[in-house]
């Protein structure tokens, strides 16, 4: 019920974020634009609607201490098999929650922390001076790009963040830019395929929703790493 309350309260602060213009039936190429959930932005992405973002406001969520036991965040990082010279980009890292423990790990890499928000920004570089590490470099994403250089990285994470990209496609274009010829993308997302999940659906996603979503996109699902308590851990590669 605390849970529910809260995702209900940040529902409400990023009604003012963007929606899809005047929530009327709409569509382009890619997008349509029709009437959705209290949840949704009223933008739909291959038949699944986009969700609202979660602000700033949820950095104590973030950081909650239960966070490890529900969501095993040590056993995603060994999922990952970072290397030591990897250069790893956490897109939408909020407060850089996953950062923080990629970066022991790629001690002669890079860890970009991405994010759109200044303030989720800003609470990483605090972290940062804090703890002295040397090997991440903050960067400021915008709706559309990463704002990361070409073939630049080895691994990008992205933690329950997929599903409130207000431009999906042009996300993942830039990923692949951003994306060495044989680097992995670390899709998690809660599993939309079950109910008894206690989070939002369209916080939710299913691997065949992620799976057509990336291939329209140029990448193919390699594995679901099946071991997170709630999660799945989807490895997507180039096609």
């Amino acid at each position: 019920m605390k849970r529910f309350l809260y995702l209900l309260l940040m529902s409400t602060l990023a009604l003012t974020f963007f929606q899809c213009k005047g929530q009327t039936e709409t569509s382009n190429e890619n997008y349509v634009c029709k009437s959705g959930s209290f949840d949704g932005i009223g933008k739909w992405y291959k038949g699944r609607e986009i969700a609202h973002v979660m602000g700033f406001q949820g950095i104590g969520w973030l950081e909650r201490p239960e966070r490890e036991k529900e969501e095993n965040t040590d056993r995603l990082i060994k999922n990952m098999e970072i290397l030591p010279g990897d250069s790893i980009a956490d897109i939408g890292a909020g407060s850089g929650y996953h950062v923080f423990k990629m970066a022991p790990f790629a001690r002669q890499g890079l860890i970009y922390a991405v994010d759109i928000q200044d303030e989720m920004l800003k609470a990483i570089g605090n972290q940062k001076k804090e703890v002295g590490l040397k090997n991440i470099e903050i960067i400021k994403g915008t709706e559309q790009s990463v704002n990361l250089p070409e073939n630049s990285v080895d691994k990008i994470l992205m933690v329950d963040v997929y599903h409130e990209f207000n431009y999906p496609m042009e996300m993942l274009a830039s990923m692949n830019k951003a994306l060495r010829e044989n680097g992995k993308i670390y899709l998690i997302e809660y599993r939309g395929e079950d109910d008894s999940i206690p989070i939002k659906r369209l916080h939710k996603m299913t691997e065949m929703q992620a799976v057509k979503e990336f291939k329209a996109n140029g990448f193919i699902l390699k594995e679901n790493i099946s071991n997170l308590p709630w999660q799945h851990c989807m490895v997507f590669v180039k096609e």
